[in-house]
């Protein structure tokens, strides 16, 4: 219901007579409490304080627990006659010299082999984390001059080391280019740093699962 001129007098004549907004909207009709409340906080009618009232006084202070009498005192027991004195017991042995100190653990074995061509296959103990690549780059960056005497791509051959130098799209990629060890895709030096040698049967530790349960099979 719209708010007349008529229905405006009438709530502010029933606020400052300190009705509730429930007993307003109750008595104008056609109107929520909160629609009461929302028209006088508009007309900037003076807030009243909450018809609830704060809870009087403090909580009581409890009393101190009365105090629990106090046990009546055992007899004392009768003195018993005192026990000989026990004989010194012998001295102690000196104790065995410390074992000594644990040094560092001892290092893993190493697994070497020597390969095919003279190269030495390097132990899985040997292997170091590689370092980071640098950000994948969308637009290769232009060979270097110093670098343009070096293998690339196109140069390489079955004969040609395909060990690669660096990142692919920086400046400075190329590939080895020495001659390869029969039979390896790599040089000498390189089929050393490429192939590990082969651990004991008892040191051998089964390959992880394939990813989605391995090959399907038909």
């Amino acid at each position: 219901m719209a708010w007349t001129d008529e229905r405006i007098d009438e709530l502010k004549t029933m606020w400052e007579k300190g009705m509730t907004a429930s007993q307003i909207a109750e008595a104008l009709g056609g109107v929520s409490r909160n629609a009461v409340i929302g028209k006088a906080h508009r007309l900037g009618l003076k807030s009243r304080p909450s018809p609830v009232k704060a809870k009087d006084g403090k909580a009581k202070k409890k009393k101190p627990a009365a105090k629990a009498k106090a046990a009546p005192k055992a007899k004392a027991a009768p003195k018993r006659k005192a026990a000989p004195a026990a004989a010194p017991a012998p001295a102690a042995k000196p104790a065995a010299a410390a074992a000594p100190k644990a040094g560092n653990a001892p290092a893993a074995p190493q697994y070497r082999s020597i390969g095919p061509g003279g190269f030495t296959r390097q132990s899985p103990a040997d292997q170091q984390p590689l370092p980071p690549a640098p950000p994948r780059r969308l637009v290769p960056q232009k060979l270097d001059p110093k670098y343009e005497d070096e293998t690339g791509l196109l140069d390489l051959t079955e004969k040609i080391c395909k060990w690669p130098m660096g990142h692919p799209g920086e400046s400075d990629f190329h590939f080895c280019g020495a001659e390869v060890n029969p039979g390896f895709p790599y040089c000498v030096e390189h089929c050393g740093r490429a192939y590990q040698a082969q651990l004991p049967r008892k040191d051998r530790r089964p390959p992880p699962p394939l990813p989605f349960g391995g090959p399907r099979v038909r």
